[in-house]
């Protein structure tokens, strides 16, 4: 094992799994202020340089020591090609739980990419598709797998309505056969309306764009259709509530702050209609 300076070491480019500043990450700043790092680094020398190496595993870990303020970690050096490193990257973090389908999607596509650049299916002496050895390693069906890299052609904020569970994986597949401006110009109508399409209308979609024939008033007739399921949502003027609201807020933590003001005026209710009893 080694200890490497921390100037010297770079997160893997492109690599798939989000590094996240939430309260899992403050736990494990906490832990390395407190024990250091416990599990070293797993990282490979950087090609045509000097005592520079690129992140496999421990990419959590890595910002968390540079969080903590330390200046070295310890690590494991492995001599890896960019493929292999993928790969190897990739195996070690799939089977972790709660894969977003963005961190999932961009796995499985750095993974085929570096089995179809080596060769890998040939060198084995298999004669199955990529694909499909990705799929049987993983406990998918090749088909399974083929819809998770469809999703890295979905531009980056519809991945993230993915990821908050507000695209299911059927629409997101069906939605990344669009040009990255339909794409947009869908996101515009998602954000005006707060809506986001059923399956079927993702189906529509994609057959209009295939037949050159989707504009914005066809998607904007179709997402004003009524889904079976569609429940009744309130819409408040963003005027209304501009200054009761941090402006840094994401539309998220501003949908979160307002239904816990509405709590607490709710348990005020509650504690006045008791006292006039």
């Amino acid at each position: 094992m080694n200890t490497i300076p921390i100037k010297k070491i770079h997160p893997f480019e492109e690599h798939p799994y989000k590094v996240l500043d939430n309260e899992e990450m403050n736990e494990l700043i906490k832990s390395v202020q407190q024990h250091g790092i416990l599990s070293p680094l797993i990282v490979r020398p950087i090609e045509g340089k000097t005592d520079e190496y690129e992140i496999i595993s421990g990419h959590r870990r890595f910002r968390a020591a540079q969080k903590a303020g330390l200046t070295e970690v310890p690590a494991l050096i492995y001599a890896l090609n960019r493929d292999e490193a993928a790969i190897m990257l990739v195996d070690s973090n799939l089977h972790r739980e709660h894969l977003l389908p963005s961190e999932k999607a961009f796995a499985y596509k750095l993974k085929y990419d570096a089995l179809r650049h080596q060769g890998t299916s040939s060198q084995l002496g298999t004669k199955l598709r990529t694909d499909e050895l990705i799929a049987r390693e993983n406990g998918e069906s090749r088909n399974q797998v083929q819809r998770y890299i469809r999703l890295t052609e979905l531009i980056p904020e519809l991945l993230d309505l993915m990821d908050e569970g507000k695209i299911a994986l059927s629409v997101g597949v069906e939605l990344s056969f669009l040009d990255d401006e339909s794409q947009y110009t869908l996101l515009d109508i998602i954000e005006r309306d707060n809506c986001t399409p059923s399956y079927s209308q993702a189906c529509h979609m994609h057959k209009a764009f295939n037949n050159e024939c989707l504009t914005k008033t066809h998607m904007e007739r179709l997402m004003s259709q009524e889904k079976p399921n569609q429940r009744e949502t309130v819409k408040i003027p963003t005027a209304r509530i501009r200054s009761l609201v941090p402006q840094k807020y994401t539309a998220k933590q501003t949908e979160e702050y307002i239904v816990k003001a509405l709590e607490h005026y709710n348990r005020y209710l509650v504690r006045q209609k008791g006292r006039e009893r």
